[in-house]
């Protein structure tokens, strides 16, 4: 599992660093494939596109995005597999001439390519099919009423657990936080932690879960500050605060969060941790596992699991912006048997079109389906508006909250200052 496939579940995306990301220049590690060198058609003949993918971890997946794109009867695709970091790929390649006319990104374009005028919009591709995919994510890529990208397949995080373990130490697969915390003291040994969440504690990938398990959004419904400034999210973040202090709480392990090592091999009972690993928690655990949202967070809370997808961008140089679009829509709209495919053949994904769900055998019944309805039922996609400032302002308070001990409201009451100018800069 690559490091993008992680970020597009914990980066916080938003406005980026122009002048850093052009100080990249084209030197980005991927061929000379643009949209604007080999885009050009003439006399008739077919288009050539360029189209770039992040490389994925699973066996497979390359021959079989190959084998998309050359059964496209319309234009001639050329692929790149990327397989350094791609998140600052792309967006250094965007202001060079090498180029990509379709490119995938996490959670779709930036506010950075939106304002800059980089990609186009995509709202006529999905047209009337926008009401067949999942509804949170197109919300996520949604800004000024225009959608701006064709959400491909869908990933999230998740809290591994084994009913034998629990059974063991008499106690019930927890729905509320302070359930979580009984269950991993009761489950915890001298040679196994009760939970863990990453070697810092849980403080780096959890942050937005404590405000969505909290029963709060990001951002208010005007998206012009911040939307879980409450008495309910600073009381969360104290019981965590006291988990964080407590031995029931595994905070060094083999592997970080993302990795299912530390579960698999008996060093954590419960973890939290990615769709993406659920092939190796079964191959280890056969039915002994299961899985469960984040619980509720106090009076108001509620369970929650974030997700996001990776989803089909095209840039506004291409010479041939139309021909992408029909790519795009002809791939990620119409082509659901491959859609199924994708997501089903190699590793474990979720189908952007509600409606396919059922036909990925992987995620039809057991621990997949519970994954897939929580994705549905709970899921949440961090909003394009939580920007990279706010983000890292975010990050530190919660740092100084459950390592440090910091008061919450104090703590957090910078941060709401620096969302109200940063949304307001944005929406200028």
């Amino acid at each position: 599992m690559q490091i993008t496939r992680r970020h597009l579940l914990t980066a916080a995306g938003g406005l980026a660093a122009t002048a850093a990301l052009a100080a990249c220049g084209s030197n980005n590690g991927l061929s000379n494939n643009s949209g604007s060198s080999s885009g050009g058609s003439s006399g008739g003949s077919k288009p050539t596109l360029a189209q770039w993918y992040h490389q994925y971890g699973e066996a497979g997946t390359k021959e079989a995005v190959n084998k998309y794109a050359a059964s496209y009867p319309d234009a001639t695709v050329n692929v790149t597999w990327y397989a350094g970091n791609y998140d600052t790929a792309v967006p250094a390649a965007l202001l060079t001439n090498s180029f990509p006319d379709v490119f995938e990104y996490g959670n779709g374009p930036t506010l950075d390519m939106i304002k800059g005028g980089q990609v186009v919009d995509m709202t006529d591709v999905l047209g009337s099919s926008v009401s067949k995919f999942n509804q949170s994510v197109i919300k996520r890529l949604t800004f000024q009423g225009k959608i701006w990208a064709v959400p491909q397949v869908i990933d999230m995080q998740l809290l591994y657990y084994r009913p034998s373990l629990l059974n063991k130490a008499g106690v019930q697969p927890p729905t509320t936080f302070s359930a979580l915390v009984d269950a991993a003291k009761a489950q915890t040994t001298k040679d196994m932690g009760g939970f863990f969440a990453g070697n810092d504690g849980g403080v780096g990938v959890l942050g937005n879960m404590f405000v969505w398990a909290s029963g709060f959004d990001q951002l208010n419904s005007g998206r012009t500050g911040l939307g879980f400034l409450e008495p309910n999210f600073y009381d969360s973040l104290k019981a965590y605060q006291a988990f964080y202090k407590s031995n029931a709480l595994l905070k060094s392990a083999s592997k970080d969060w993302f990795d299912a090592s530390p579960f698999i091999n008996g060093e954590t009972a419960m973890q939290w941790g990615g769709l993406w690993s659920m092939p190796d928690v079964q191959k280890a655990f056969g039915n002994d596992f299961g899985v469960l949202a984040f619980p509720a967070m106090g009076s108001s809370g509620r369970p929650a699991v974030p997700f996001g997808a990776y989803s089909s961008c095209v840039a506004a140089k291409s010479k041939n912006v139309d021909a992408a679009k029909a790519f795009v829509k002809w791939l990620w709209v119409d082509q659901t048997a491959d859609q199924v495919d994708f997501a089903n053949s190699y590793g474990t994904h979720i189908p952007s079109q509600v409606a396919l769900v059922p036909q990925c055998t992987k995620i039809a019944q057991g621990p997949g389906k519970d994954a897939a309805d929580m994705v549905a039922k709970e899921g949440f996609a961090s909003d394009i508006m939580w920007t990279g400032p706010i983000g890292d302002a975010f990050n530190s308070a919660m740092t100084n909250v459950i390592v440090k001990g910091a008061d919450p409201a104090s703590e957090f009451k910078p941060v709401g200052d620096k969302a109200v100018s940063e949304l307001k800069r944005i929406n200028g």
